[in-house]
């Protein structure tokens, strides 16, 4: 495949790539775990998935499914705006190791959050990971307000 050589130039853009996809996937496996939740206490979400495995009286919700779905919920509130500041931020050529910091964090605290929702660990557990991976996201979305603002 050819690369592009001006993407390639700029390391903060490949370090946002590099963890953003790494987020996506991991938002995948959430994804994955649910279908697995779903399959194993049989709670389906149709009523033709319910009626392929074992009847109508599985489509039903469950509190360990419901608890995958909150996840993967959660990913998306926070994940898919990450992407557009990370993305945004990428192009006011901020210095690589502090972009790294802010993208290592944020994708640190995701992590953390979601093993802390899917296993249930003690709070604040997984509300401190929620509220430090927010903090690179703040950092970005003010950086990049303060570079726009004049062009308001």
């Amino acid at each position: 495949a050819a690369r592009s050589p001006k993407m390639m130039e700029n390391k903060v853009f490949l370090s946002f790539t590099f963890y953003s996809t790494i987020l996506i996937l991991k938002m995948y496996v959430v994804a994955i775990i649910t279908g697995q939740v779903r399959l194993r206490k049989k709670a389906f979400a149709n009523p033709e998935d319910a009626l392929r495995n074992g009847g109508l009286q599985f489509y039903r919700q469950d509190p360990d499914v419901e608890r995958c779905r909150r996840a993967h919920r959660n990913d998306m509130e926070n994940i898919f705006p990450f992407l557009f500041l990370g993305a945004i931020y990428s192009l006011l050529d901020p210095s690589p190791t502090v972009a790294r910091i802010h993208f290592l964090i944020f994708c640190v605290g995701r992590m953390v959050h979601t093993v802390a929702y899917l296993l249930q660990l003690r709070a604040p557990a997984r509300s401190v990971a929620y509220g430090v991976a927010q903090l690179p996201c703040f950092s970005m979305a003010l950086q990049i307000l303060l570079a726009t603002t004049p062009y308001w």
